[in-house]
């Protein structure tokens, strides 16, 4: 299997399960080196991985054997350094969302095109068994004709916006840092949304920190971002559903996720893990029939994030579209900016863009 070789930038929390997997585990991907806006972080990082610390984003840009550039940093840092890497001629893949703005992701989206290079962009767990087995299930009609859907979620932003301080941040609310994870999960699914009426809400924009050792523990913090959602969407397709999601509820996420279909219905798991189970729910005239767990459909149902990167370079390898395509991300975004327009104006807003659905994916790129 042909290798990719990668360079990573940003060193914060979740590159160490990115670095991980990406250096021991998939087997088309080599991992040179790091660079971090702290350079002491990326030397750290490089030492536990066994890689290079560069000095800077524009000494890693400026190294040849890097074909891949895998951008781990607040999306706020999106644009700029997404940028510099394709003017670079470095093909790119980033964790969710794919930039703040719509009209930056257009404008990376136009450099990309012309340049002839890869841009991805997701939460990869979409690419997790739990996600391709209801995909699987769908397209092969068991639940036959959809008509809805719905999604619930509960989050406590007390505790995470004192554990995560990037949560205060902009673009860190609950539609781009949490929300992705579900409205990617359903256009790779579903398709593509046509028309979106919301309501958002910030109950809390200052909160005292009340999580022991944490910075600022006992100080009042701002907390400005949405953190309630509310919204009825329409695909293209027609299907309609229901979006919710309080972040100012209880620490256990409440993830339901159901499609609903004329012969059945199935529940789906929490898009920011990659394995969860889907149920399948049928009945027999007026008789419900008891809900079956579906088999897993692909290879990675443990925490397998990097398998977004891995994809992304085997599609550079043949050729190919890649599952994390930029213009399935800048869908999402356009969803996520017709909510803040729909709620700021008090209005349906309709989304301007489409994308090709990913093909199923049951590949593996595990190392043996």
């Amino acid at each position: 299997m042909k290798k990719t070789i990668v360079g990573v930038i940003g060193s914060g929390a979740i590159s160490g399960i990115y670095l991980t997997n990406m250096t021991s585990r998939f087997a088309n991907l080599t991992v040179k080196g790091i660079a971090s806006r702290n350079f002491e972080n990326a030397k750290k990082k490089a030492e536990e991985f066994g890689i290079r610390a560069y000095r800077s984003t524009e000494e890693l840009l400026a190294d040849n054997d890097i074909e891949l550039v895998v951008v781990l940093v607040p999306v706020g840092a999106h644009y700029e350094l997404i940028r510099q890497a394709l003017l670079a001629g470095k093909n790119v893949y980033t964790e969710k969302t794919i930039t703040e703005t719509a009209a930056q992701a257009e404008e990376l989206c136009r450099i990309a095109e012309e340049k002839g290079l890869y841009l991805g962009s997701a939460p990869d767990t979409f690419l997790g068994t739990g996600f391709q087995t209801a995909r699987k299930a769908v397209d092969d009609g068991m639940i036959g004709e959809i008509h809805s859907f719905s999604i619930s979620i509960t989050r406590k932003n007390d505790f995470l916006t004192a554990m995560f301080p990037f949560l205060r941040m902009s673009g860190a609310g609950a539609l781009r840092d949490y929300l992705v994870y579900y409205l990617t999960a359903l256009v790779s699914i579903l398709g593509p949304v046509k028309k979106v009426y919301a309501v958002l809400k910030a109950p809390y924009p200052k909160r005292k920190n009340e999580v022991p050792e944490t910075n600022g523990y006992g100080e009042f913090i701002d907390t400005p971002n949405e953190a309630v959602i509310a919204a009825a969407v329409e695909l293209q397709n027609g299907i309609a559903g229901t979006i919710h999601e309080d972040n100012e509820s209880v620490a256990f996420d409440r993830a339901d996720f159901v499609l609903c279909g004329r012969d059945g219905i199935l529940k789906l798991g929490n898009p920011n893990h990659f394995g969860d189970p889907v149920e399948l729910q049928k009945s027999d005239g007026w008789h419900r029939s008891e809900p079956v767990v579906l088999d897993p459909v692909g290879s990675y149902s443990d925490n397998s994030r990097g398998i977004g990167p891995a994809e992304l370079a085997d599609a550079m390898q043949n050729g190919r579209k890649n599952r994390t395509d930029k213009y399935m991300a800048l869908h999402v975004l356009k969803v996520i900016e017709a909510m803040e327009k729909s709620a700021a104006e008090g209005i349906a807003v309709e989304i301007d863009s489409a994308f090709e659905q990913p093909a199923l994916f049951e590949e593996s790129f595990d190392a043996e």
